[in-house]
């Protein structure tokens, strides 16, 4: 794949050019890897942007270059902005926490009435999540979503648990609304990006989405990339719809350091974890926080393409934008904005992570057997660090990629490594099925269930392979 590199980057001191090529070597290797067409980069430091870099296509079908005017989708990396929005709300007085969806909006379900603006931004409302319902149509009227919603299940008891939910953030923009008496989108231009012009903007309808980046998805069929055409309506624009170039990102991010959107002691509210009642889940209000190394990190990631990650105690940001990753099911943009953190700062260095990602690495671009005996070797060393999610993401991408095989292998990898794991033999099981392997995949969705009793999935997929093998 070409990568043009654009540079608006470090100095020409000799320690800040040995970092940037360290940078640039690192992303030219996951870039080819995970075959990412277009990408977008920055890093902040003290308050200075030392790494600016624009790399690839924003269209692979018209050639054109990504370069410091191209905006791009940041999907949920949206969330930020709207949680920056409600915490500006919640200064001026005009909202709290603590507030009952039911204080600002009317004809809300009643088993709705009592959860509190706190738990739309910590994803701990027990809400039905309008995304997981495909019956029902993305762009249909916000009175008519609620109506739907409302004959769905609570989740789990309000303030129990961290579930990723859309229908969160689609209250939280009525909220606003309700509030400032504008438009979502227009509270959020006037208060974080005044000065905007054509390159920041919303839109969740990807065949209007002529001036951004182009959003592909990697066609197995074909072994190319091709256009998403999709459409989330106007009312998911606060979860998923803006559209940004990194210039204009880079500038929310000096605001939000420089005090411009929020106070410093309101900033900090912002990033402190929800008190989850299971007290296991770590979640801010609206943002991730992931401690490295015991200095602490916020962000959040969009459409497994983007990440915004802050480092406060070392004043760090590291800003990662791209339009696609053959390898859509693993997190290559949270790795990046990690590793690139602990090249700036070693003290952010943390071995498992990149572990993970070396293993990651390995299968996607060495044989089986090398990358097999390169992460025995790595279990060996560090018997205690369990990779089971990550050998899964793994098998799920290459068998989404069109290489079912080498997916199969890790599959069986990883059920050797954690014999314990229903989710394991599930995923197994799905492979064989796929390879039209019947009785192999009957056995491991019998292991699965043996070991997960409520797996209703395995349970449906024994039913539909018994019928095939009684054929």
């Amino acid at each position: 794949m070409l990568i043009v590199f654009l540079n608006f980057s470090f100095g020409q001191n000799k320690s800040n050019k040995e970092t940037e090529q360290k940078i640039d070597q690192y992303l030219k290797e996951i870039i080819e890897i995970n075959e990412i067409p277009g990408t977008a980069v920055a890093v902040i430091k003290d308050g200075k942007v030392i790494y600016e870099k624009y790399f690839g296509k924003a269209s692979l079908e018209e050639n054109i270059p990504v370069d410091k005017t191209t905006s791009f989708k940041v999907f949920s990396t949206t969330k930020l902005i709207t949680a920056v929005g409600i915490f500006q709300l919640i200064e001026k007085g005009k909202i709290a926490l603590n507030d009952p969806v039911s204080k600002y909006l009317s004809d809300l379900p009643k088993e709705w009435q009592n959860v509190q603006i706190g738990n739309l931004l910590s994803h701990s409302s027990g809400l039905p999540d309008y995304f997981k319902y495909t019956d029902f149509p993305y762009t249909a009227p916000y009175s008519e979503r609620i109506s739907f919603l409302g004959q769905k299940p609570i989740q789990f008891a309000q303030g129990n648990q961290y579930s990723y939910n859309q229908t969160n953030y689609l209250l939280l923009s009525k909220i606003i609304e309700k509030i400032t008496g504008q438009t979502f989108e227009d509270y959020i231009f006037q208060n974080q990006f005044p000065d905007h012009g054509s390159d920041v903007f919303f839109c969740s309808d990807f065949a209007k989405l002529t001036s951004s980046a182009v959003r592909y998805t990697y066609n197995i069929e074909t072994k190319k990339y091709q256009q998403i055409t999709f459409n989330s309506g106007p009312d998911s624009h606060s979860a998923n719809g803006l559209n940004i170039t990194l210039s204009q990102l880079i500038k929310w991010n000096q605001n939000l350091d420089n005090d411009l959107y929020l106070k410093k002691e309101t900033k900090a509210a912002m990033w402190t974890p929800f008190p989850f009642t299971n007290q296991k889940d770590v979640f801010a209000y609206g943002w991730e926080c992931q401690p490295v190394n015991n200095h602490s990190s916020f962000g959040f990631s969009g459409g497994n393409v983007t990440a915004f990650r802050k480092f406060p105690d070392n004043n760090l940001t590291v800003i990662f934008l791209s339009n696609s990753n053959k390898y859509m099911y693993l997190p290559a943009f949270d790795d990046v904005v990690y590793r690139i953190g602990g090249i700036i700062d070693p003290s952010l260095i943390n071995l498992k992570e990149e572990e993970k990602e070396n293993i990651t690495i390995n299968f996607l671009k060495q044989d089986f057997t090398k990358a097999k005996d390169y992460y025995l070797g790595v279990k060996k060393q560090h018997p205690d660090w369990n990779f089971e999610q990550r050998l899964n993401l793994i098998g799920y991408s290459l068998m989404r990629s069109d290489r079912l095989k080498e997916a199969t292998k890790i599959f069986e990898l990883n059920a050797i490594e954690h014999p314990n794991s229903g989710n394991v033999y599930d995923s197994l099981a799905e492979s064989y099925f796929k390879n039209n392997q019947l009785e192999l995949s009957k056995e491991n969705y019998k292991k699965s269930l043996a070991l997960t009793p409520e797996n209703s999935n395995a349970k449906e997929m024994l039913k539909k392979i018994d019928e095939l093998l009684a054929k």
